[in-house]
């Protein structure tokens, strides 16, 4: 499973890369407002996430590499922290 999750964080990486040329070099028509679109849309998919599991991040020590690795790669770095311990005596 491990072998998925880096498969989908590279992919999601090659996307950005894909999304980067595409500002600095536009393709043609309609194709550049497409992934411009679908690079926004990803984008406030990645930053909800963020504030979804911030709970779970506080813990961590690396807390704001953790929010970057979210917003590049997304749910493909939340599956990689581990969850969070429940103490004894909690339900």
């Amino acid at each position: 499973m491990k072998a998925l999750w880096g498969l989908g964080k590279a992919l999601t990486v090659v996307f950005w890369w894909v999304v980067l040329v595409n500002l600095l070099m536009p393709a043609d028509k309609p194709f550049h407002q497409l992934i411009n679109l679908a690079g926004a849309m990803l984008l406030v998919l990645h930053v909800l996430e963020v504030l979804m599991f911030n709970g779970r991040l506080r813990e961590r020590s690396h807390r704001w590499f953790d929010r970057l690795q979210i917003l590049l790669v997304g749910i493909f770095h939340i599956q990689s922290i581990p969850a969070p311990r429940q103490e004894a005596g909690h339900a």
